[in-house]
């Protein structure tokens, strides 16, 4: 057997993928299935995930014979000398493929699913702070905006809660773009921000938080939810600003998901319509969330990571305006806040992928 520092963990894990590759292969040709539109949109997405892993483990399974033949060649003493000589002459080459294959096996294992995920709920609203948290919230808003606005992603605002003085209370987007939870995943968590706040009248420093929670967009075929049976509708006037339509129409839309406890309210849209089918998407996206939190828990309960758990509980970032420092305390590194502010995230983001890439090759 070739010695490449195999993992056996992993390799195990990509003969999974490798089989189910074949079996989604197989059902898409299947007739009835192709018949089946939602089924196949479902699949075919399947299919292009998994196929990202299983062509390449493939390849490296075709190379590691290759270096298994020409060990065995150079091992037999009494064989073609030629052919050793041709053995010897490969076998560095065949070490070098099979070694950078593997490199990229590792590492799209280790991102996983999240690199297939294209749309996601991100989640802000105030801590503590009062006034000055529901600016935060709106600064944070701006930086993800500049930073999704930098890699072509869009951005659309599902729910937003003004405050005074231009703050928000709560504000959730969804986000879309290729691979977009790889460049969010790690924002979840406790965010501070000391400053003197725009409402402070003698110039003292205040600490004020947000949260922020990152959570995959759940698709209908994704999650579970009996709408009549499981989710509780409650229809009413739309609260604040907004005209005539907002006193008179019952817009409102709160769903109630009985099953887990959780709530969504949707009141920003005039059509009751439109409320009702973002507090479904919200809805969704939280439901997969929380199941998903929990079979993680359970598959592993020493690690608790806000990559995709919505832990939002654990600090994870200080915004230091009189420093212009901005701190990630899980990296323990300083970076300029001026740039940070300004959505140029794309270094921390790369120093916080790397942390993640080591604690999960150290848990393996």
């Amino acid at each position: 057997m070739v010695d490449l520092n195999e993992n056996p963990s992993f390799l195990a894990k990509l003969d999974e993928i490798c089989r189910r590759y074949d079996e989604v292969t197989q059902q898409m040709n299947d007739p009835e299935v192709a018949a089946n539109a939602a089924r196949i949109v479902k699949l075919a997405k399947d299919h292009a995930g998994l196929k990202r892993m299983a062509e390449p483990y493939r390849e490296y399974c075709g190379v590691r014979e290759q270096i298994e033949e020409a060990e065995s060649i150079l091992a037999d003493g009494e064989g073609d000398a030629d052919l050793r000589e041709l053995a010897a002459a490969e076998l560095p080459d065949l070490k070098t493929q099979a070694g950078e294959i593997m490199t990229g096996l590792i590492d799209g294992l280790i991102v996983g699913d999240d690199a297939n995920i294209d749309s996601i709920i991100l989640e802000i609203r105030a801590g503590t702070g009062g006034d000055e948290a529901a600016l935060f919230v709106r600064d944070l808003y701006e930086m993800y905006s500049r930073y999704a606005g930098a890699h072509k992603f869009k951005v659309d605002v599902l729910q937003m809660s003004v405050a005074e003085y231009g703050g928000c209370k709560e504000i959730i987007l969804n986000v879309k773009g290729p691979g977009v939870y790889t460049y969010f995943s790690h924002e979840g968590g406790g965010h501070r921000v000391q400053r003197v706040p725009e409402t402070e009248s003698q110039g003292r420093i205040h600490t004020s938080a947000a949260t922020v929670a990152v959570l995959p967009e759940a698709e209908v075929t994704e999650v579970a939810i009996d709408w009549e049976k499981d989710v509780i509708e409650h229809v009413s006037r739309a609260g604040g600003p907004g005209g005539q339509n907002v006193n008179k129409v019952s817009s409102a839309i709160k769903l109630d998901h009985t099953p887990t406890g959780i709530t969504v309210s949707m009141q920003d849209e005039k059509s009751q319509h439109k409320n009702r089918a973002k507090a479904r998407r919200i809805l969704a996206s939280r439901v997969k969330q929380h199941y998903d939190d929990i079979e993680r828990a359970e598959r592993d309960s020493t690690r608790r990571a806000m990559v995709g758990s919505g832990d939002r509980n654990a600090r994870v970032r200080t915004y230091n305006f009189p420093q212009n420092r901005c701190t990630d305390h899980r990296v323990g590194q300083n970076y300029s806040l001026e740039k940070i502010t300004a959505g140029e995230l794309d270094t921390m983001i790369d120093d916080l992928r790397k942390l993640d890439r080591q604690q999960r090759l150290d848990e393996t």
